[in-house]
């Protein structure tokens, strides 16, 4: 049976930290494997991207391989034909599967049905690339992950999710600070809480996201930042945190909305290393997946 990336969950604690490894080593050397020579990766995309079909499509190519990009149109599925049939036959031709949609549902039937490794670039209950890729951050910035604190403030999201899954994984302490009615249901290890100036204490790097997507109506948009305005990544929040801590956004970013221009583009963040380094997390994901 191929391994696949659903959620993060599939990885020991043991392979998260070889991938970490992995990844700053290509990150050092980017042409440093051709596992995928004259292989292709199909890469289905139901949803808008910037960084993950940049980063796929980059590091598929660096690891000698050919990035397959289907949009819904491109794809009988839009004419009715089944995920199953689709997951058979694209098995057949690539060497992975990425898909970036909206249902887990459909990321978990083509991982049911194929025989090649899929990978979830992203859905609505989980963003695992995007944690792998923080952790390398983290990792970069900081040396090692056991122990360390991060705090995510904000809407309590996929992103999110994914950050208290794969960080418990590699041994952190997240902390998922957000207003009622905006909180995850407990997830991992995670400290779940509505204590803002708690859950910054003492943290080494403080991430959030958006508050507002291209799907909320009007009226939901401005509940949505009425609420969540406390909880605005700035400098008066970094300095409750640890001395040198950092900024993350997984972007894209409404600068002075949930994060402000002065953090977004100054010296307090790593958020552009964090762009960066879903290219060579990804590759090493990538690497191992296909050898498995």
């Amino acid at each position: 049976m191929p391994r696949h990336f659903l959620t993060g969950a599939e990885l020991t604690a043991v392979e998260l930290g070889a991938l970490i490894d992995r990844a700053l080593e290509f990150k050092a050397a980017p042409l440093s494997s051709d596992v995928l020579h004259r292989r292709s990766v199909a890469l289905i995309f139901q949803r808008p991207s910037t960084r993950t079909r940049v980063s796929f499509e980059a590091g598929i190519v660096e690891l000698g391989g050919h990035p397959m990009v289907l949009r819904t149109d491109d794809l009988q599925l839009t004419r009715g034909e089944s995920i199953r049939d689709t997951a058979y036959v694209l098995s057949r031709h690539v060497a992975a599967i990425g898909i970036r949609t909206g249902p887990d549902e459909l990321v978990s039937e083509f991982a049911e049905h194929a025989s090649v490794p899929v990978v979830n670039m992203l859905t609505s209950g989980h963003h695992p690339c995007q944690a792998l890729a923080d952790l390398v951050t983290l990792r970069e910035t900081f040396g090692g992950l056991e122990g360390l604190v991060v705090a995510y403030v904000g809407d309590g999201n996929n992103v999110a999710r994914s950050l208290a899954e794969l960080g418990a994984t590699a041994g952190m302490s997240v902390r998922l600070a957000s207003p009622r009615g905006y909180e995850l249901a407990p997830v991992a290890s995670a400290l779940v809480t509505y204590d803002l100036p708690a859950a910054v204490d003492g943290a080494s790097a403080i991430y959030t996201d958006v508050w507002v997507s291209m799907n909320d109506d009007p009226e939901s948009a401005a509940a949505r930042r009425r609420a969540l305005a406390p909880y605005q990544l700035n400098d008066r929040l970094l300095d409750l945190a640890a001395p040198n801590a950092i900024a993350l956004h997984c972007l894209p970013a409404h600068p002075d909305e949930e994060i402000t221009a002065q953090v977004l583009y100054g010296p307090r963040q790593r958020i552009w290393e964090q762009a960066e380094n879903r290219r060579h997390a990804q590759k090493a994901l990538l690497e191992f997946l296909v050898s498995s």
